[in-house]
């Protein structure tokens, strides 16, 4: 059995520096997502979309592990593309007006028919309330920059604008606002959470 570490495959676009603002290029990739709004702390649509992300993601894992392709993978990180219809609602921490796309990649040995088989064997077993929402796509960043984030996502904003600043110095601001949760916030303590800021640039 083959074991792929893809964080480590990856490795620039899941090993951001917490010290300095870099630029990167993302090139395209597979992911599973799901469409909501809504304060993420209250929402149960929030909860319900990572319910579902999480279960397909390790039954594909699963899948692959066990099937012909023998290979043995880590899940990838939770990720969100974050924005409002009116962006001040945005800035000013209104989460319930906020929208949001929460995801996760997946290899690129996992095809559209492994997706298809996991999605029907976690509805049939575990029946969960967004299972109707999560779908397969490809999703392209291309140049962007990012920074790490350690700390409370509520203090998050000096560092957001330091992304920002760091783009309008070069160029222009395109895309969705870009985070990826490289902690478990069950078991870390806040402080020490540690989430990339990725936004999209031209």
């Amino acid at each position: 059995m083959k074991k792929i570490d893809f964080k480590k495959e990856w490795k620039h676009l899941y090993q951001a520096s917490a010290k300095e603002v870099v630029q990167i290029d993302v090139p395209p990739a597979n992911f599973l997502m799901v469409d909501g709004e809504g304060d993420p702390n209250t929402s149960q649509a929030y909860c319900d979309a990572l319910e579902v992300l999480y279960a397909v993601s390790y039954t594909v894992k699963f899948m692959v592990k066990r099937g012909a392709l023998a290979i043995d993978y880590g899940v990838m990180p939770l990720e969100g593309l974050w924005w409002a219809d009116d962006m001040s609602s945005f800035a000013s921490a209104d989460k319930s007006k906020w929208k949001w796309t929460m995801m996760i990649a997946q290899p690129p040995c996992v095809t559209r028919d492994i997706i298809q088989l996991a999605v029907a064997e976690v509805k049939e077993k575990k029946k969960p309330a967004a299972i109707s929402k999560i779908r397969l796509e490809s999703f392209s960043e291309g140049k962007c920059a990012q920074i790490m984030h350690i700390g409370p996502f509520t203090e998050e904003g000096p560092t957001v604008e330091r992304v920002h600043r760091f783009i309008d110095a070069r160029g222009q601001r395109v895309g969705k606002h870009h985070e990826i949760y490289l902690s478990d916030i069950r078991k870390a303590a806040p402080a020490k959470w540690k989430t990339i800021i990725r936004q999209p640039m031209k």
